[in-house]
């Protein structure tokens, strides 16, 4: 409960990933972090993920995916926020919760942050997931 705010520079990190931060590592006396996950067996998955959306051109909102597992559990990621548009390509590491093996759907959801019809007719032309060392 001690750990947070991290300083300006960032949160250096201790695990996998860590040798991504070799600056961090040259400081004396530092607090390090690791990611873990709230239930057994505590880790967490890394994967990327991109989105390349459909429909209209641009509007404001959010774009989430909600990882289910085989015992009922749900996790929702944020993967962009703001203005969308059809025209990017939206691309995020997330450290999900749920493992991989025992995930059995993975739920698009958009949240619009102002009523229009045009959001309707907008969707995801793609979602790709990465599993592996760097995602």
């Amino acid at each position: 409960g001690i750990c947070f705010p991290c300083p300006q520079e960032g949160c250096p990190m201790m695990g996998h990933h860590a040798d991504r931060f070799p600056e961090k590592l040259k400081r004396v006396d530092q607090k390090y972090f690791l990611n873990t996950a709230a239930d057994e067996p505590f880790a967490t998955w890394r994967q990327k993920v991109f989105i390349k959306l459909s429909g209209v051109k641009k509007t404001r909102g959010d774009i989430n995916l909600v990882y289910h597992d085989t015992q009922g559990n749900t996790k929702e990621y944020e993967v962009a926020s703001g203005i969308l548009s059809q025209d990017d390509v939206y691309t995020e590491y997330l450290d999900v919760e749920i493992n991989p093996k025992n995930t059995t759907k993975i739920e698009f959801l958009w949240n619009k942050a102002i009523f229009s019809l045009l959001w309707a007719r907008l969707g995801a032309e793609t979602v790709n997931i990465i599993h592996g060392a760097d995602g």
